[in-house]
């Protein structure tokens, strides 16, 4: 007996399906247009609407996920818009603004950076008295 061969088809199976292509239609032809029409639209939206909120999602993300560096160590952090993280690497309390992370200092704090230090090397420079 050669599988492959037409004749040695079976169609186990096929009686269930027909079966419920035959209920389908007779309750189709008994129920009103506008049940059926609202099973089509039911259907079609359980369709579309995961397809559209993963789109959705995408777009959201894009635009709200940030991903900086840490001002303090340089580590690379990463998360949501507004939002307060601490950094993996150093601990520090950062916040995530603009598409930047800042580190939140509490308020009277003077958060400064130095920009370039200068060396300076102290000479001894003797006193003389002056008289009038």
């Amino acid at each position: 007996m050669n599988p492959n061969d037409i004749r040695s088809l079976q169609l186990r199976g096929l009686g269930v399906w027909i079966l419920t292509l035959v209920l389908l239609m007779g309750i189709s032809s008994i129920l009103p247009d506008w049940l059926i029409n609202l099973f089509f639209v039911l259907v079609g939206l359980a369709i579309l609407a995961p397809i559209a909120g993963f789109f959705g999602l995408r777009w959201w993300l894009q635009r709200n996920l940030v991903q900086s560096a840490c001002p303090v160590c340089g580590a690379s952090v990463g998360g949501l818009q507004q939002t307060n993280i601490q950094c993996p690497s150093c601990g520090e309390p950062l916040q995530l603004k603009d598409g930047e992370a800042l580190r939140i200092t509490p308020p009277g704090t003077v958060d400064v950076r130095a920009v370039e230090v200068m060396t300076v090397e102290a000479t001894t420079v003797e006193a003389t008295a002056i008289e009038d």
